[in-house]
């Protein structure tokens, strides 16, 4: 949450950037909840909104979101089938690391997993609003390293993995596989590539 705070604040101020209001900007967030797309779209943004390239967008950059959620959902006995639908929706990148840290070591419940995103959730929203109304005031983000809030929060995602088996070759080849891509033709394909490319390589890994 507090790597995550600044990362909001960012957003908002660029949506607010981009004409949307400070409504606009919180239902955004709150409907889409989607940290990394929500940018993409933004960096897109214009009027009248390109609906069809913003929905495409969406779901390329999203798509890693079905990796997740298949191994996420191995952990969800414990969930009636309206509970995974609903945990569903609020999967993102880091509940979904604590959710599998805690399947790691211990039984993985709707209390333990609705006190992680619901604190998370709001606290994505209401950040996001604080951005579209104070975010104009920080002339220069990356002077106090907002920029850095988004790396920030994957490597601190990524090292927790360390002890998997496959780690570094899993790290390896997302890494590899997401640069190529993203030298070749540079845009949110990259982050779908890389994540396929990681899940091949632990699936070989661990064989």
């Amino acid at each position: 949450m507090a790597a995550a705070t600044p990362f909001a604040f960012l957003l908002g101020a660029l949506a607010t950037d981009k004409g949307l209001s400070t409504l606009e900007t919180g239902s955004m967030s709150a409907l889409v909840f989607a940290g990394s797309a929500q940018f993409i779209v933004l960096d897109t943004w214009q009027s009248p909104a390109p609906w069809l390239l913003i929905g495409l967008v969406t779901f390329v950059v999203n798509f890693r979101h079905v990796f997740m959620s298949a191994s996420v959902l191995r952990h969800m006995g414990a969930f009636s089938p309206g509970a995974r639908c609903a945990a569903l929706f609020f999967l993102v990148d880091e509940t979904w690391a604590f959710a599998e840290a805690r399947a790691a070591r211990d039984r993985l419940t709707p209390a333990y997993y609705a006190g992680l995103v619901g604190f998370f959730y709001l606290n994505w929203v209401v950040s996001s609003v604080l951005g579209a109304y104070v975010g104009r005031l920080i002339r220069d983000p990356r002077a106090y390293g907002f920029d850095f809030a988004f790396i920030a929060i994957f490597i601190g995602l990524i090292v927790g993995f360390r002890g998997r088996p496959g780690f570094v070759a899993t790290v390896i080849a997302s890494a590899g596989a997401a640069t190529l891509v993203h030298l070749l033709h540079p845009g949110p394909l990259s982050i779908a590539v890389g994540a396929a490319a990681g899940i091949l390589a632990a699936a070989i890994a661990v064989e």
